[in-house]
């Protein structure tokens, strides 16, 4: 029983994480919506990843010294990936409905789940869950770039999963995390400075964009990165696709949008496949 505790925990406690920081998500990226017509999506890139990065450099005060070169080169590739992946689904949610967005970028850590996993049954299922949710947007005529804008967020989606694993297992705690969030601020600066302008004079515009900070990137970010020291990067990537279920079911909800019986049922798909990716054991 001691022994079945031990194992059983852990895993459980990796599995609210994850489930958390999915809620988290679609709710910083409502609210990062209403400003783009202020800052624009590249401007909002820039102060949800500045943000972050300096809330968690205060919090964490990573340690510079004592790191190797491949510990080096791995934050970078985070951070660059962080960057990458905002800025793209930014880019997408600006073109695109929230929900078509999230739905074809949770096919990234989908295709990651597939190609590291033996649980071909639910990452199937999850498949069809989430191309059943994306079908009203194929035939309401979406924005192409958008959604290849939101697909290529996919990628650096499956990306981010496999380089914060590994950061988690060079780096104590949440020290990585701080130090890659600097790199991707960093990288966003240029483009985001030019894009929001005079908006960053506005206290609306940076207290909204520090809670979107705080939603969408430092929590999630952090309850990830310590999830991903107990579950296998698979799992990881197939419980993502809980996301697209649970922005539409936030949608529904909150925004009070409607869910057909199709909608609802393909949600229901992903969820079950979600959960019995993680309950069965790699064979």
């Amino acid at each position: 029983m001691t022994t079945l505790a031990t194992r059983t925990t852990p895993r459980a406690g990796a599995v609210a994480m994850v489930v958390t920081g999915a809620f988290c998500q679609p709710s910083g990226a409502a609210v990062a919506g209403l400003l783009f017509p202020r800052a624009g999506a590249l401007g909002m890139v820039m102060l949800r990843l500045v943000f972050s990065a300096i809330l968690l450099a205060i919090i964490c005060r990573p340690r510079l010294r004592g790191h190797t070169r491949a510990d080096w080169l791995v934050i970078v590739g985070f951070g660059l990936a962080l960057a990458t992946m905002n800025t793209l689904f930014y880019l997408a949610v600006a073109r695109i409905p929230l929900g078509a967005a999230v739905t074809f970028e949770v096919l990234g850590p989908l295709v990651l789940a597939v190609a590291t996993t033996r649980r071909w049954l639910w990452a199937t299922l999850a498949l069809v869950g989430v191309a059943t949710l994306g079908r009203a947007g194929f035939t309401a005529g979406l924005d192409l770039p958008g959604v290849a804008c939101a697909l290529g967020a996919g990628a650096m989606w499956a990306a981010y999963i496999v380089l914060s694993q590994r950061t988690a297992g060079r780096f104590p705690k949440t020290d990585g995390l701080a130090l890659a969030l600097v790199v991707a601020a960093v990288a966003t600066l240029p483009l985001g400075l030019s894009t929001a302008g005079r908006a960053l004079a506005d206290p609306v515009v940076l207290g909204l964009g520090f809670v979107v900070a705080v939603l969408s990137s430092a929590l999630p970010y952090s309850l990830e990165l310590r999830a991903l020291r107990t579950l296998p990067a698979g799992t990881f990537a197939v419980l993502m696709c809980l996301t697209p279920a649970i922005a539409t079911v936030v949608g529904f909800v909150v925004l009070h949008q409607a869910l057909s019986l199709v909608e609802a049922a393909a949600t229901a798909l992903v969820v079950a496949a979600s959960i019995g990716a993680v309950r069965t054991r790699p064979q």
